[in-house]
């Protein structure tokens, strides 16, 4: 079994948890309120500046040619999916350039930068690995029994599309080439899946009148 086949199953509980998470759900079948979506819209773009960061910097740690040039594609694709955030914050009228990051946000990118910064590539890769493949798992899974016509709709066609699941399956084969399965790893990689649940929990919150509405 691979390393990321083996995070991802020491993890697979985590992952189930955030498929059947209520604001998921709302996603799947489009009743989500608006203001949660909005919310989630503002602070995943904060979220996916530093993902992109972070891409770059284990890139400049790649001890070969062939590892600096995909992480670097790889943070292309994140830019990619900052412009479909940029639409989205169109529609939902979400003015992105003052989004303040709530703490659930904060936690996740100072965890996600502080390891680039601060660990080897192998570490790095493993803290990402979460964020590619749940996502893509998610989309997947949601778009299993068609597509509705929908307010989420893009979203959903977005993470199942076979592009999607390449830069995630691309980033495995990272993992594969740079990262070893120790226990540091394993925990930094389910701290990185509790950081995607909270993420979800924390927009949901927004919806319940538990949390601040700030973007």
């Amino acid at each position: 079994m691979t390393v990321s086949s083996q995070l991802w199953q020491a993890n697979k509980d985590l992952a189930l948890a955030c498929l059947e998470h209520p604001f998921v759900q709302g996603i799947a079948n489009g009743t989500l309120e608006r203001k949660q979506f909005a919310y989630y819209v503002g602070q995943d773009a904060f979220f996916l500046e530093a993902f992109a960061r972070a891409y770059s910097i284990v890139a400049a740690k790649a001890p070969d040619w062939e590892g600096f040039t995909l992480f670097h594609s790889l943070a292309d694709g994140v830019l990619e999916e900052l412009r479909l955030h940029e639409t989205y914050a169109a529609a939902w009228e979400v003015n992105l350039s003052s989004v303040v990051p709530e703490p659930a946000t904060r936690r996740y990118t100072d965890f996600l930068l502080a390891t680039a910064w601060g660990s080897d590539m192998g570490l790095t890769t493993a803290a990402m690995l979460p964020c590619m493949c749940l996502y893509a798992f998610l989309g997947q899974q949601l778009a299993q029994a068609g597509i509705l016509d929908q307010p989420y709709a893009d979203w959903i066609r977005t993470y199942s599309s076979p592009e999607f699941g390449r830069l995630a399956q691309q980033l495995e084969s990272l993992a594969e080439r740079y990262t070893s399965a120790t226990p540091l790893v394993y925990s930094t990689y389910r701290y990185a899946m509790l950081c995607e649940r909270d993420f979800f929990q924390a927009a949901w919150e927004v919806g319940a009148g538990l949390a601040e509405f700030s973007v």
